[in-house]
């Protein structure tokens, strides 16, 4: 025991000395091992320091306070909860298929006696600005009071004190051009507020929000808009509770379960802290409730087989990457590992220095890395914070978890420098003294088992992609499928030779060189092949899901038109919008359009407050989709009624295709316009258009006009008892009127809008309207320059202009693509300098030679800059093969899960032909190209700009 541990000392001894006599080759494989810890290290960090203790939620969401209170809004009716309170339903089933009533309730007596309340009002409203108008949100807390500490973080000066006070997030000081010390109002609010001082919000950095005292603000801010006729703010209230201070444990989850019986909802410090059992909580035992979980024990399951899966694989990179390097270290050291065979050191003396030196650059790889993480995690976490749009909690350290991290790096290491502590104790003592290299056979067991282990793993992604619906399966198949790959490298780089007989010169010698050396080829070769075939996978991948989304893209407009909306106001704003757009967009046609006004003109198309009203089209009997419909005086599943067979035979039919979608201003999408919205809209019918002149309806829709031609329209006087009758399934009050319709044959685009009738036509049948704004057609898509300044011009109208400018599908995919070809290209050049450096070390005998029989200073460079291209390219071509294997058959695992998914929902009756799922399998040729053309010539030229041309001869061994 002792002689082992002192070997084993002098081994680390000497390759401690020898990584610091060779700095240039340390570093680099330091860094190799290093920068993937300190990646993880930084991400373990980042992570456990976002993620919130159940203390620290508490403390954001309630302050100093025992619990968050507030009315559930059912009139007092017993409720259930979770825990969290996040989920609120009537306690009594019967209220699951019918609307449960509505009505306040006293949450004070629903509360123990003593406890101390503080209100928080939350709403929102349009603040004027130095710029115009900005939407924000109003919370109206006393933030000063102990109670609400740590819900809000004041920045500069203070909270308000005063009802004529606000204070304001950093964030809306940024959006709003104002500064603390002035003055803000709120549109349709006759007074002005000083701005006394700024806050952030922890949990919400971005958001921009006003802070007032209870009362000051949102009420009678609401008293002024209901007089005006404008929509008002929603408020909703909570209370910050308290209980006295001998109430002992907080509020517990039997006080809350009480509290639940009175109508109200409970947010507790304790619960969050300490929840109760699942068994004790009545809303998990009821139907559905799982849906309100969080992650599941099999996500959690999944994202650790991911986890382990990527660690698994980046250490099988880097000890690839690094293995070439430890070689190269122990090729140069062949006479000093020589020396220790001479004065009676064994093989395992040399394995241990050899081992010993990846133990050393382990453990600094480890400590460098992981010390980077902490630092740049802690430097960088205001950054992080702001990226994120919110604050950290407490800087977590695990220190268990940063340790297992390191543990990794050192495990790399040195399992980096086991094929190279093998090969150098296998030297012969004369060999390493004399830098005479023996002949070395290849394993012929080796290839076999990669063969053997790649048709495996082919057969088991085969079986997870046509069979199964864990892509587990596939991922693991296809990993076992590339190691095979690797192990058969060798015999792969041996058949790569027979290329060289039509090589010119050089790359002959550099191709031949590569294959009698195939120890140092192979690791750097497998190295590349498996940068490369990761890239190669998920470009793969993320190009077919690009194709996916290509096609699923429903666009709102035709390509580079654009539309301009605001509802509110009774379109007070409208014609300052249209002129905005056309003063800065390359405008070609504009067709004005206007929605059917039922009841107050200030009345927002979807409003249901008192007075407000609107128009439904009402779909013909003929038209309805039996799936989707009961017949009169039945109640239930409509797709119930029939047989499987005759769900997917209706799931066909054109009745039970959902409509087109678009930007449209109204809840029915009937649109007041004249012929030109037609033409932006691309709908080229002339019978279209006399239908205009004739004062008929124009219906993009077939389901909207029965067999004679027309189109009823149920005239809606009251929303709000039209919205509470649907809801009931009661029939909605309304005069129906029937209009003349003219139906555009043929499957158009109707980007949303079901019908278009003329102001002429609409004031004939009796219809007051209210302009909502315009449609575009450009001779040319917008620049984003031109967005930009138009969308500034609109922010100081003040009003909430709905802007869409159609551009068509954008990828987000094009960069992910071009970084992983980057990074493919830098792995593939650093691992083919490696097997350079590693050839020059090993073939300097050969390059001396060539210099002194006269050969000229450029046949230096040009050998290695061809041996660094062998590699490369035998790398790409080999990764190329091996990376589309594992896309193709998570596209194909995909297709069949999501195949699947709709077949459930057509046999059930909730979907239709048209939602087929469409997964296609997409080659990124693009990709490709650049890693088999762009990558090796790269890596040849910098290989040959980096080599010295000129070498000093040596001297003849002695003999």
């Amino acid at each position: 025991m002792t002689g082992w541990f002192h070997s084993w000392r002098a081994a680390v001894r000497i390759a401690r000395r020898d990584a610091w006599r060779f700095k240039g080759r340390s570093f680099l494989v330091l860094a190799m091992i290093a920068l993937p810890i300190l990646g993880v290290s930084a991400a373990d960090l980042t992570l456990r320091s976002a993620e919130l203790s159940a203390a620290e939620e508490a403390t954001r969401l309630m302050g100093a306070a025992d619990a968050v209170v507030s009315d559930a809004g059912y009139a007092g009716i017993p409720v259930h909860q979770n825990p969290e309170g996040r989920v609120t339903t009537p306690a009594d089933p019967k209220y699951d298929d019918r609307p449960p009533p509505e009505g306040r309730t006293a949450v004070r007596k629903a509360l123990p006696a003593g406890a101390t309340l503080l209100e928080d009002h939350q709403g929102s409203a349009k603040v004027r600005t130095a710029h115009g108008l900005l939407h924000t949100g109003i919370r109206e807390l006393n933030a000063a009071d102990p109670l609400a500490k740590g819900i809000l973080t004041p920045l500069e000066g203070r909270f308000p004190q005063r009802p004529d006070e606000v204070a304001v997030t950093s964030r809306f000081l940024e959006e709003s051009g104002l500064e603390v010390g002035g003055t803000l109002a709120a549109r349709g609010l006759d007074r002005e507020y000083r701005i006394v001082g700024s806050y952030e919000i922890p949990d919400d950095l971005k958001t921009p929000q006003v802070n007032a005292l209870p009362g000051a603000l949102l009420k009678p801010l609401r008293e002024a808009l209901e007089g005006s006729g404008m929509a008002a703010p929603d408020i909703s209230t909570t209370h910050l509770l308290k209980l006295p201070a001998d109430s002992g444990r907080g509020f517990t989850w039997n006080m809350v379960k009480e509290a639940n019986t009175k109508g109200v909802t409970v947010v507790s410090r304790a619960v969050l802290i300490d929840p109760p059992p699942r068994s004790e909580v009545p809303l998990s035992q009821r139907e559905g409730y799982s849906s309100f979980q969080m992650n599941g024990d099999g996500a959690n399951t999944s994202a650790l087989i991911a986890a382990a899966t990527i660690v698994g694989l980046a250490m099988l990179e880097i000890c690839l990457l690094a293995g070439p390097a430890f070689a190269v270290g122990a090729r140069r050291s062949r006479r000093q590992l020589g020396l220790v065979g001479a004065n009676g050191g064994d093989r395992r003396h040399i394995r241990a220095i050899v081992l010993a030196g990846g133990l050393v650059i382990g453990l600094a790889a480890a400590v460098v890395g992981t010390v980077l993480g902490l630092v740049l995690t802690f430097v960088l976490q205001p950054v992080l914070e702001e990226a994120l749009g919110q604050r950290f909690g407490a800087f977590d350290v695990r220190p268990l978890e940063l340790l297992g991290i390191g543990a990794i790096a050192v495990l790399t290491g040195l399992l980096a420098a086991v094929v190279p502590a093998v090969t150098a104790s296998r030297e012969t003592v004369l060999s390493s003294l004399t830098g005479r290299r023996g002949v070395r056979r290849s394993s012929r067991v080796l290839p076999l088992v990669g063969l053997a282990a790649a048709l495996l793993g082919g057969a088991i992604a085969l079986y997870g992609s046509l069979f199964s619906d864990h892509m587990v399966i596939v991922a693991g198949g296809s990993a076992l499928a590339e190691l095979g790959v690797v192990a058969m490298t060798p015999a792969i780089v041996g058949l790569f030779g027979r290329v060289g007989r039509w090589l010119p010169l050089s790359p002959r010698l550099a191709l031949r060189d590569s294959v009698r050396n195939r120890g140092r080829t192979a690791p750097a070769v497998a190295a590349v092949l498996a940068a490369v075939a990761g890239t190669v996978a998920v470009a793969t991948y993320a190009t077919s899901a690009d194709a996916e989304q290509r096609a699923a893209y429903q666009a709102q407009l035709p390509h580079g038109a654009v539309s301009a909306f605001i509802t509110e106001d009774g379109g007070r704003d409208v014609p300052a919008v249209r002129e905005a757009v056309q003063r800065h967009l390359p405008v070609e046609a504009r067709a004005d359009v206007a929605r059917i006004a039922i009841g107050r003109a200030g009345c927002d198309a979807y409003s249901s407050d008192a007075g407000c009203g609107r128009t439904e089209i009402v779909v013909p009997p003929a038209n309805e989709c039996p799936l989707w419909v009961n017949p009169s005086g039945t109640d239930g599943d409509p797709a119930a009624r029939f047989s499987k067979e005759e769900r997917r035979k209706l799931a066909e039919d054109w009745r039970c295709t959902p409509g087109d979608s678009g930007m449209v201003p109204t809840s029915d999408g009937l649109l007041v316009a004249d012929a030109t919205l037609l033409r932006v809209l691309g709908v080229d019918d002339p019978g279209a258009e006399r239908a205009l002149a004739e004062g008929r309806v124009v219906a993009l829709d077939k389901r909207h006009t029965d067999a004679s031609g027309t189109l009823s329209l149920r005239v809606i006087t009251d929303a709000k008892a039209a919205d509470e009758a649907a809801m009931r399934n009661e029939p909605v009050p309304g005069k129906v009127k029937a209009l003349p319709a003219y139906q555009v044959p043929g499957d158009v685009r109707s980007y949303g809008v079901a019908g278009v009738l003329t102001p002429a036509t609409a004031k004939a049948l009796g219809f007051g309207t209210v302009p909502v704004g315009s449609y575009f057609s450009t001779d040319q898509t917008p620049s984003s320059e031109q967005r930009q300044r138009l969308e500034g011009d609109l922010s100081r109208l003040g009003g909430a202009v709905q802007l869409h400018i159609e551009t068509g599908y954008t990828s987000e995919n094009s960069i992910t693509l071009l970084a992983l070809t980057v990074f493919a290209g830098l792995i593939t050049i650093g691992a083919a300098g490696i097997a350079t450096g590693l050839a020059q070390a090993d073939a300097e005998a050969d390059l001396k030679t060539l210099a002194a029989v006269g050969a000229a200073p450029r046949v230096r460079r040009t050998l290695s800059g061809f041996q660094c291209g062998v590699v490369a390219v035998m790398g790409v071509v080999l990764g190329t093969a091996a990376g589309v294997l594992p896309a193709i058959g998570l596209r194909l695992t995909e297709r069949r899960s999501k195949t699947a998914w709709w077949e459930e929902g057509r046999d059930a009756g909730w979907a239709s032909a048209a939602d087929l799922p469409n997964v296609p399998i997409v080659i990124p040729w693009e990709t490709f190209g650049a890693l088999l053309v762009a990558v090796p010539l790269g890596a040849a030229l910098l290989a040959a700009l980096l080599t010295r041309s000129h070498s000093a001869v040596a001297r003849r061994a002695a003999t």
